[in-house]
């Protein structure tokens, strides 16, 4: 915030409570802060001797309705009833004494006798104190009691108005948030890089609330309904954000959690609401984010009484959506990244027309991210974006953001100037690593054995045709990791089963240097022995990659899983198990037998891990040579020095070709294999792991 937005003085506002405060503070100060009078009650037998024996009332006021009579005393009468620190003589204050008459009559009679006797010569009044004193003790009580019914009504309804703050009497209102153009959301199209196919459903929405008659004209009619679907971080809410600010509708945005309460039929009040409001506003657009909070699939848990308000939210929802009544005008956004778990109704045409899939960017799409990320950092010159890109596959935007603001905060912790590609290269590390753990004591046999352990991962890598390109091997303790090794993944769409057991391989290559060198196995391969595993029972109950059960697959992919029975017999899983087993000790055995042939090169980058702590892809080269394939990067980088080459030739190159040239030891670093896998196998259940 700017120093002028700091001296700027808010504006001053009205409000009701301050009324309150005057009128408490008006009658406290008329009855409590009145200091010109003190007054004392007293009996009539009190105020007679104050009269006749001691001479001290020069006025007497006679209240005719009420039967009391005020009298004013003497200085000399008031010091010694009042104390010295209410009353002084002389301070301008006046003293009085209260008492009950037996009538007015009697007193007037009483007074003629004073007055003969010479005990009282003063004034008398006759008048009716039935003025706002009166007025105020006879109905203040209920005055009070009609006030603090109403503030508590006012509190408990939340300012009385529809989708107020949520009190008892507004829990059946909508929560939605009613954005329009007098309060324009700041996000559009141009600050959603990548997801062009999905920008492009979503365009197509907007452009028909703002140009209907170019598809009405042909027939055609606007989807009801668009889900979007993808993985957490992907930008499924920012598009929609793009959507508010985009569109010249109302647009009502809420979460799938704020229908559901504790109040029975509470839920279905507030889809009820919401719709009213819509309907009033159409054509308007409505967003309910993480709908999986109340769209999950009917009758899952049948004996659990606790599901039947959620079911019941979701009938109305379902209803309003494409019921019986009229729903002209109101198109529904909705996003998710659990649709497995939608009940089939709420999925079907006629509610959710479309289900527009946003993924994991690819190459380009993270170039077109760290470009939005990277507007407002001030970075380096000499930085390469497209590099970035590559050096983080499998990143979602929402990662990407959070690489550029690390790199940020590593250049700032420096005192640098600028965002330098070193800055990025440790914010990956720190976010996939975690923080580097020097602190940490290791003694000279675990740190040698941590060395032989990821030297074994890098040796067996390098002779793979199909294990992904080292970029650098550490043994420096970071987060949990005792070392760790990072790749440059593939970016394939399908992975051949080669692949699959080569990366199988590679990763047992820790294990089987500790067995072949160290002469006993520890622990520390806890993680490669869990990936390895559920990995060979992906290609045996999955992808049907084994030999003995071939073109086989158990994965339930609607979500519904299998209950509690299996979907085959006893005997087969005992053949899954034996695949699996025989699976892991081939390429066990595979990765001791490439860890003998160059057992001289593993005993080199084991020594050179120790001296250093760290060996990059130069070093590996240096001591086997260039690995014999050319990976998808390699091809990459040749295409990028024939594009450079065309370039000096001053011959044209396509502009959809953003390659770098970059040579393979220029990459520092990269996604480690245990965080990229280059085809996600479908999760493990329970009775197979």
């Amino acid at each position: 915030m700017s120093p002028n937005n700091l001296n700027k003085k808010k504006p001053f506002g009205f409000s009701l409570f301050w009324m309150y405060g005057l009128i408490i503070l008006f009658i406290f100060g008329v009855y409590y802060l009145d200091d010109n009078v003190v007054t004392k009650e007293v009996s009539y037998s009190e105020f007679e001797k104050y009269v006749s024996e001691d001479h001290g009332i020069t006025k007497i006021i006679v209240f005719t309705d009420k039967k009391e009579a005020e009298g004013y005393l003497t200085d000399s009468l008031a010091s010694k009833l009042f104390h010295q620190n209410s009353y002084k003589p002389g301070d301008g204050k006046s003293a009085t004494v209260i008492t009950d008459i037996p009538s007015a009559d009697k007193l007037d009679s009483k007074i003629d006798e004073w007055r003969a006797t010479g005990a009282f010569s003063g004034e008398v009044k006759y008048e009716k104190s039935g003025q706002f004193s009166t007025i105020f003790f006879t109905f203040g009580p209920i005055i009070l009691m009609v006030f603090l019914w109403v503030f508590l009504w006012r509190r408990m309804s939340g300012g009385g108005g529809a989708g107020g703050s949520g009190g008892v009497f507004s829990v059946g209102k909508s929560k939605a948030m009613l954005f329009d153009k007098d309060n324009a959301v700041k996000v559009t199209f141009k600050d959603v890089a990548g997801l062009s196919e999905a920008k492009t459903e979503i365009e197509e929405i907007v452009e028909f609330l703002k140009n209907p008659k170019r598809y009405t004209d042909l027939g055609g009619k606007i989807p009801k309904g668009a889900l979007l679907v993808g993985p957490p971080g992907t930008g499924k809410t920012l598009l929609a954000k793009a959507v508010a600010g985009e569109a010249n509708v109302p647009f009502f945005s809420m979460s799938g959690s704020d229908f559901v309460e504790m109040f029975v039929g509470v839920g279905a009040s507030r889809v009820r609401d919401l719709f009213r409001q819509a309907k009033e506003k159409a054509p308007c657009i409505v967003f309910i984010d993480e709908i999986d909070a109340v769209g999950r699939a009917r009758g899952r848990n049948p004996n659990m009484g606790s599901n039947d308000e959620r079911e019941n939210t979701l009938n109305q929802l379902l209803t309003e959506m494409d019921g019986f009544g009229s729903n002209s005008g109101v198109i529904i956004l909705a996003a998710t990244n659990r649709a497995d778990i939608l009940d089939k109704a709420l999925l079907r045409a006629g509610r959710f027309d479309r289900q527009i899939y946003v993924d994991l960017p690819d190459l380009n799409d993270r170039v077109a991210i760290f470009k939005v990320h990277l507007r407002n950092i001030k970075i380096d010159d000499s930085l390469d974006i497209e590099l970035l890109a590559r050096q983080t596959p499998g990143f979602s935007g929402a990662e990407i953001a959070n690489v550029c603001n690390e790199a940020a905060l590593i250049a700032a912790r420096h005192n640098k100037q600028t965002v330098s590609k070193e800055d990025f290269s440790a914010a990956v590390e720190r976010i996939i690593g975690g923080l580097e753990k020097r602190s940490k004591i290791t003694t000279d046999e675990e740190k040698r054995a941590i060395a032989i352990h990821e030297a074994g991962h890098a040796t067996v890598s390098w002779h793979l045709r199909y294990a992904n390109p080292l970029i650098k091997v550490t043994i420096v303790p970071r987060g949990k990791a005792l070392g760790a090794a990072w790749y440059l993944p593939e970016e394939r769409q399908i992975t051949p089963s080669q692949a699959l057991l080569d990366e199988m391989c590679s990763t047992l290559g820790g294990r089987a240097a500790e067995e072949l060198f160290l002469g006993h196995i520890s622990t520390g391969a806890a993680n490669d022995l869990e990936r390895v595993t559920k990995q060979a029972y992906a290609m045996v109950v999955y992808y049907g990659m084994s030999d003995r059960l071939p073109n086989l697959c158990y994965y339930e992919s609607s979500g519904q899983d299998y209950g509690f029975s299996k979907p085959y017999s006893d005997e087969r899983a005992r053949i899954i198990d034996e695949e699996v087993s025989r699976i892991i000790a081939e390429q066990y055995e595979r990765a001791k037998a490439i860890l003998k042939e160059h057992s001289k090169g593993h005993g080199e980058l084991a020594d050179t891990l120790i001296t250093r702590e760290v060996i990059f892809t130069e070093d590996v080269e240096r001591i086997f040579g260039k690995r014999p394939w050319t990976s998808r990067t390699d091809e990459i980088f040749a295409a990028r020095e024939e594009a450079d080459k065309d370039k000096t030739d001053n011959s044209a190159h396509p502009d959809d070709s953003p390659v770098e040239d970059v040579k393979a030891e220029d990459i520092s670093e990269s996604k480690p294999a245990a965080e990229q896998p280059t085809q996600t196998p479908p999760p493990v259940p329970n009775d197979l792991k």
